[in-house]
Parts: C-alpha cells; sequence; structure tokens
C-alpha cells in the first residue's frame, strides 16, 4: 500500500488545522497509509510556546491584555518570518530545518506531499524540497511558484491529477473536488495545541466563489462552482468535538446560507462565515440565522464609495451594505468587516468617503480588517490593466517567488499615496473597533468568545 505524508509548512497562523491536508487526507486514508504533519503548529510552538499558552487560555475577560500580547507577538512573528525567509533566500537553512527534515524521513514514507496555501510558505517549501532529493515529493495548491516546480519531483493543479499519479482505485469518479463525498477527518491533527481557546473547525461547503465576479479576486476563476452535500458537512461536524465553524467559503448565496442555517441549528454549534454584504440580507433573515448560531460575518465590503465598488464589481452598493450591517447587527451578529484601500483610480475624495463611511456605521461594526490594494495575476484588472486606469504595470523578479509586481495609474491615488493616507488615518480606522485589531489575525479567537 502506498505510503504518503501530507505537510502543513511554515509560515501561516497558527490557529487551525489545515483544511486542504485534512480534505485530502480523509479521501486518501480508506485507501492508502497516510499521515500528516504540522511544522507550522510545529516551529510557533517552539518559537512562541508563551503566546500559545496565553491564547489558549483566553477567555476574553480582559481585551486590553490581548491587544499588548497580541500586538508583541505580531511584531516579533512577523521578524522572525522575515529572518527565515532571508536565509533561505541566502542559500542558508531555516530554523528548526535538520529537526524538520529528520522527522519527515522518520515517516519513511512513499510520496511526500506539500500544500503552499500561502506565497509566505514558499521559502520554507523550497529549503525541504531541496533537501529530499532521495525521496518522492509532490506540490500543489494556489502558491505554487516555478521555482518550487524546479525542485520537487511532481507538482499537480488539482487533486484528480494527483489520485491519477497514485494509479490508486478509490471505487468512486474523482474530479477535481474528490468527488463531493467527503466526511473531514480532523482527528488526526493535535487540536490541543492550537492558538485558539477552543478548536474551530474549518468547513467549505462549496468548491469555489459562487459570484466571481470581482476583477480584483485570482480564486479559483475557471472552476466550476459546485455545492457540497449538507448530509456529509454535517457527518464531519459530529464526528468533531468542536463546537465552533468557521465557513471558509469565498461567499455563500442568501438561500443556500439559510439550508446551511437548518441543519446547523439543530447541532447547537457557533459559526461564522464570509460574505458580501448584498441586499438579499434582511433583518427577518439574519436573525434567522443568528438562531441557528451564526455569531460572526467576515463582510466584503472594500470601500464606502460607489464608483469604486463598481470598478470593482462588487455587485454592491453603499446604501444596502450599510443596511445589511445594521441588520446584522440588530440581529445580534457581531460585524467584521474588510476594507481594501488603493483600488487603481481611487481618488482622495473617495478614499475619505470609505473612512467617512466607517465612522458612519461604526455603531454597526465590530472589527475592521483594511488592505491596500495589490495587482494579482490571473485577475481580471491584470489582464486587461489598461481599462482600469493602469498605465504601466512593472515586474521585479525575486529568488523565490514570482516576481513582485507594481503598477503606476493615470488618475487618482498612487500606491504611495495609499500607503501614507492609510497610516495617517490608522487612528481614525483603529478607534471603530470594538475587539483588538490582533484579532484580524486570529479570528478564530474572537469567535470562541462569543455568546
Amino acid at each position: 500500500m502506498t505510503k504518503i505524508l501530507l505537510i502543513h509548512l511554515p509560515f501561516c497562523t497558527p490557529a487551525s488545522p489545515s483544511y486542504s491536508i485534512t480534505y485530502l487526507y480523509s479521501f486518501l486514508k480508506k485507501n492508502c497509509s497516510v499521515s500528516v504533519l504540522d511544522l507550522n503548529l510545529l516551529f510557533h510552538k517552539k518559537k512562541f510556546g508563551d503566546f500559545g499558552k496565553f491564547i489558549r487560555s483566553f477567555d476574553g475577560s480582559d481585551l486590553d491584555k490581548y491587544s499588548e500580547v497580541g500586538g508583541e507577538y505580531s511584531k516579533i512573528s512577523s521578524k522572525v518570518y522575515a529572518e527565515n525567509n532571508k536565509k533561505v533566500v541566502n542559500g542558508l537553512q531555516p530554523e528548526y530545518f535538520d529537526e524538520f527534515v529528520k522527522m519527515i524521513r522518520d515517516y519513511e514514507a512513499d510520496i511526500v506531499c506539500f500544500s503552499i496555501v500561502y506565497s509566505s510558505q514558499a521559502f520554507y517549501a523550497y529549503s525541504i524540497l531541496k533537501e529530499l532529493k532521495d525521496v518522492v515529493t509532490v506540490i500543489g495548491g494556489p502558491c505554487v511558484c516555478e521555482k518550487l516546480v524546479s525542485v520537487a519531483d511532481e507538482c499537480f493543479g488539482n487533486y484528480e491529477k494527483f489520485i491519477d499519479y497514485l494509479g490508486v482505485d478509490f471505487g468512486c469518479d474523482v474530479g477535481s473536488d474528490l468527488g463531493n463525498g467527503i466526511v473531514l477527518d480532523y482527528s488526526v491533527w493535535d487540536l490541543d495545541s492550537y492558538f485558539v481557546p477552543h478548536f474551530v473547525m474549518p468547513v467549505k461547503t462549496s468548491n469555489t466563489c459562487c459570484y466571481k465576479q470581482c476583477v480584483f479576486c485570482s480564486h479559483f476563476s475557471s472552476t466550476k462552482y459546485c455545492e457540497y452535500d449538507l448530509g456529509l458537512v454535517r457527518q464531519s461536524i459530529l464526528s468533531s468535538p468542536t463546537k465552533y465553524v468557521f465557513l471558509i467559503d469565498d461567499t455563500i448565496p442568501v438561500s443556500r446560507l439559510l439550508k446551511i442555517g437548518e441543519v446547523f441549528g439543530p447541532l447547537g454549534i457557533k459559526w461564522c462565515c464570509q460574505l458580501r454584504p448584498v441586499a438579499g440580507f434582511s433583518y427577518d433573515v439574519l436573525k434567522k440565522l443568528r438562531e441557528c448560531g451564526l455569531v460572526m460575518v467576515i463582510w466584503g465590503v472594500e470601500s464606502g464609495s460607489d464608483r469604486v465598488l463598481k470598478l470593482m464589481r462588487k455587485g454592491t452598493n453603499v446604501d444596502d451594505v450599510s443596511n445589511v450591517l445594521k441588520n446584522s447587527h440588530d440581529s445580534g451578529i457581531k460585524n467584521v468587516v474588510y476594507i481594501m484601500f488603493g483600488f487603481p483610480g481611487e481618488s482622495e475624495k473617495e478614499f475619505m468617503e470609505t473612512l467617512s463611511f466607517l465612522e458612519k456605521n461604526s455603531e454597526n461594526i465590530d472589527l475592521v480588517s483594511t488592505s491596500v490594494f495589490g495587482l494579482q495575476k490571473g485577475t481580471q484588472i491584470y489582464q486587461n490593466y489598461s481599462d482600469f486606469g493602469i498605465s504601466k504595470v512593472v515586474e521585479e523578479k525575486r529568488t523565490i517567488l514570482p516576481p513582485k509586481i507594481s503598477y503606476e495609474v493615470s488618475n487618482g491615488l498612487s500606491h504611495s499615496d495609499v500607503l501614507n493616507m492609510k497610516k495617517k488615518y490608522k487612528s481614525v480606522v483603529e478607534k471603530i473597533n470594538k475587539y483588538p485589531k490582533e484579532m484580524n489575525f486570529f479570528r478564530e479567537s474572537m469567535l470562541c468568545l462569543l455568546l
């Protein structure tokens, strides 16, 4: 029987096990000898064990203390990540390298697989892949880059091709979503060690985004949308000891979310999800979902300017977004809002409109998560950048990661302008937060605190 090892690599937030690896493990375990190894969690336990103990025991009684400790952790961990990545770029080995490689070898696997979900994992992946020349290595995931492909034995763009490569008869038709027939098994992980007060189970109820029109997003644009069997989702939750679930779908339609609520309600769980704030989320809908255990929503608001939202093709408008946030708040759901500053063509006036929007809706907002627009390959705006007021695109070669993409605009704020304004008005945004801004990195912790 083929012996497979699935590895989750540094660096990403150690708040939960890898969904993608769990998904693959749960499918393979019936026909293969398969194990998992969370090197990301092990790295953080070794390097930041005290913070892990703090966050696991945090009961929400002192949010100022969380902000203090979380802020220090964020500062130190960012420095550690950067230092280790720099070592790899300079041909050196990152921390705990020898120990981790020995752990991998001790499994004596026929195939060692790496899921590269975040670009921050590419550095550690490159270092280990170079070392494991006597082992068959396979890579996959949305952040696989040419440098990793050059040192891995195999690279697969979807699950179906990897299953074909294994040459094992699984007794079913295997598509890119593995036949949509999986009950997730998280028991293989050390669930008590993650940096969260209680285990929060990552779950997907669909394979990709149902909307797919946001021009800045590169998520699965060519993948056909497929909704998973909610009976199997229910079984996955019942097979786990958790009472907390994080739906990691890109977004979920209103009608589908109501069906999910009907399934989740009797389970007595608390759950959160990511949604697009469209008019269909009325007070009655959200109240019903709250009664089914939905306690937090991360809303893709992005901007407080109707013109910018139209440029983004978000399919939303400011008035509807405001109403949705109020409906959600009034129903007892906590609101986290994504804001993206600096979309090409955004003016200083429109930047300020977004700040004004946040202030006007502050009563209905619990946490703001801000970012600055970055141009990415595979997006509609990259493919047709001149249509969005981008006059020039520059790609700067990097050692490990794909080229760094920068751009110039023919009108509106430049990238540096946006960074300066974001810094200037940082306090305005943070004043709105009712929870520590550090919980943007550990939203699972926020979920665990909600009643």
